[in-house]
């Protein structure tokens, strides 16, 4: 009889709720009190923050918190977040008061917002940044917050995974345990917006014309996004044209589009907004959590954790990388992506086997923090979870694998002369990155089958015999190209593929969190699984500071690394590498002359005949990361 009178009340006074009642909804409205407050921080500005405490109050409770620029709604303390009630329900039996905040200048937060504001390390004392903001709520919560227990958490996924590790520098002693999860890091070199420097204007664009508008008063209400005039991604992106176009449509409002077209180039404008340069003397414990095949963020969960375990030795600092897209970790199904399975619900083993034993040992003193690996890494090929005391993994050894004449692909240097493939790279009918036609970037393209790229005239394949043994990576790739142009810039995307055999499919009865994973109807012999992918914009071959033109058809070493990566190219499969010069509308078009292409003109854009060399003089080959 509760249970109805429960759903009545909803149904009257939790609209958000009815939307998708379920049992965590109404267990946390039963068991939770929401409060709202406005926190106040050292230079006075006031920061918006929903706080869900539990109504049990016999013992003490651990805070875990996310600061977000994506709002802490539904807002009123009638009214409860049906996401956080699915989502983090195992913190919510755990008995954890959880808060999320509106950060400074967003939503109902007041002040004035910056995009990846700098991290200051020299404040005043009423100077702000993100870890002070951090410190001062931290400092509230624990002090006005009945029933805590003087313990605090930090996490968040993508632009609150940047806060969370802004928040870790904070140094508040409350502060206990931090987990950014695909942190927003640098938004330059291979986060987001920019990867090597290339613009991947498909993510840019549709953000930033519904995010980042002014902010003049406390709201409730986001703007309204661009109404696209169709919904074919790449015939958009392509009839659109120039930047220059797109800078017209987003306007004046939005500063950042401005400000990202006036630094085309690594400069300190970018460099103080990579966070990765002050993560010295980090004092929490870190999990740092990110997918193998996330397209937005991968570059930042590999490379926050690689920065602390250099600069910030002594910190308590763990890794767990997941096959996953953008956020998966924390869905209920890391069964598949995309065609590929992985034979198990990886997201519910991560959750209930690293990220809430991490949290429950370092605020709650639960369980025992040596059951969580330095390194919690799924290999994929295999389906594979590796506890790992080192990444990468100690017995890693980088070995080339060189692009050969006639398409072949070995761990022999060529021994041919005067020997190359050679393409011709039209911006007018760019490569695209998927077969499919979509509206919005898919979520699935880092792990596409890529056999509609290789039948491309303007895309070069070079592939293994069939493996007799198995071959697994783990750690880095580096690209280390010797290349042509007959123009003066060229952009260079490198992938690394697992072909599958000819008769490879998968067994019907793989598991899945609602049972079975339907058969499907996808060919998935011969399939060409991407495995890792990344662009390189060639006037940044040398310098990401100061670039350098080609000198047409001379050759030119282009040297660069991707993402690490943790795969295993099974018996029976190929390796293949794959080159190509455009990635549409991933990637901005390159004008393919030498120029600040944030200003190009649709005159300015050309065909170039790119070459790409493998032969005894010029060995272009793919640096892997082997593991016996």
């Amino acid at each position: 009889m509760r249970k109805w009178l429960l759903l009545a009340y909803a149904a009257l006074f939790l609209p958000v709720i009815t939307k998708a009642i379920n049992q965590d909804s109404l267990w946390m409205y039963e068991h939770y009190t929401k409060k709202e407050v406005t926190i106040p921080m050292r230079d006075g500005v006031k920061l918006f923050t929903a706080i869900y405490i539990p109504k049990d109050q016999s013992e003490k409770h651990p805070i875990l918190m996310t600061r977000t620029p994506y709002s802490c709604s539904p807002y009123g303390e009638t009214k409860f977040s049906a996401y956080y009630a699915k989502q983090y329900n195992r913190y919510l039996h755990e008995g954890y008061i959880m808060v999320v905040q509106d950060v400074r200048g967003c939503w109902m937060s007041e002040g004035q917002f910056v995009n990846v504001r700098p991290f200051n390390p020299k404040k005043g004392k009423k100077d702000i940044d993100e870890s002070t903001d951090t410190y001062d709520t931290v400092d509230w919560l624990v002090k006005n917050v009945a029933g805590n227990n003087g313990n605090v958490g930090q996490f968040g996924i993508s632009y609150p995974g940047f806060y969370s590790t802004m928040g870790a520098l904070s140094n508040h002693p409350a502060l206990k345990a931090v987990s950014p999860q695909a942190p927003v890091t640098d938004w330059f070199m291979g986060d987001d917006f920019h990867h090597n420097g290339a613009f991947f204007i498909a993510d840019a664009f549709p953000f930033y014309t519904s995010f980042d508008h002014p902010h003049p008063a406390p709201t409730t209400k986001g703007p309204a996004g661009y109404k696209f005039p169709n919904r074919d991604n790449y015939k958009f992106y392509l009839e659109t044209g120039p930047l220059k176009n797109f800078a017209k449509i987003v306007g004046d409002s939005v500063k950042f589009w401005h400000e990202m077209y006036a630094h085309p180039t690594y400069d300190d404008y970018w460099k103080a907004r990579n966070v990765r340069n002050f993560l010295t003397d980090v004092k929490p414990a870190m999990l740092e959590v990110g997918g193998v095949f996330d397209a937005e963020d991968c570059f930042g969960a590999w490379n926050t954790y690689k920065a602390i375990e250099k600069q910030s030795k002594g910190t308590n600092n763990r890794i767990v990388m997941g096959p996953w897209y953008h956020g998966q970790w924390a869905s209920k199904n890391g069964t598949h992506l995309g065609n590929v399975r992985f034979g198990s619900n990886t997201s519910d083993w991560y959750a209930e086997n690293v990220e809430v034993p991490f949290f429950n040992y370092y605020l709650k003193g639960k369980g025992t923090a040596a059951d969580i690996a330095e390194a919690t890494i799924f290999f994929t090929g295999e389906n594979e979870w590796r506890k790992l005391p080192v990444w990468p993994p100690a017995d890693m050894q980088e070995k080339n694998i060189y692009l050969q004449p006639d398409g072949g692909l070995a761990f022999t240097k060529p021994t041919a002369a005067n020997s190359f493939s050679e393409y011709v790279s039209d911006p007018a009918k760019p490569v695209p990155y998927t077969e499919d036609v979509h509206f919005t970037r898919t979520i699935s393209y880092m792990t596409d089958d890529q056999r509609f790229a290789s039948r491309r005239p303007d895309v070069v394949v070079f592939q293994t015999p069939v493996l007799d043994q198995d071959i697994t990576l783990a750690g880095p790739l580096v690209a280390d190209l010797i290349a042509s142009t007959s123009g003066t810039d060229a952009d260079f995307i490198v992938k690394v593929i697992d072909v599958f055999p000819d008769d490879f499919r998968y067994e019907d009865d793989a598991p899945s969190e609602h049972g079975r994973i339907p058969s499907s109807t996808y060919p998935m012999g011969g399939y060409q699984m991407l495995i890792r992918g990344e662009v390189m914009r060639g006037k940044f071959r040398n310098s990401f500071e100061k670039p350098e033109a080609f000198v047409p058809n001379q050759p030119s070493a282009v040297k660069f690394t991707m993402p690490d990566v943790a795969h295993t190219f099974k018996k029976g499969h190929r390796i293949m590498v794959q080159v190509q010069s455009s990635w549409f509308p991933l990637v901005d078009r390159n004008p393919q002359q030498f120029m600040d292409i944030y200003q190009a003109d649709a005159k300015d854009f050309q065909k170039a005949n790119i070459r790409i060399y493998h032969d005894a003089a010029h060995p272009s080959s793919v640096v892997l990361p082997i593991v016996k």
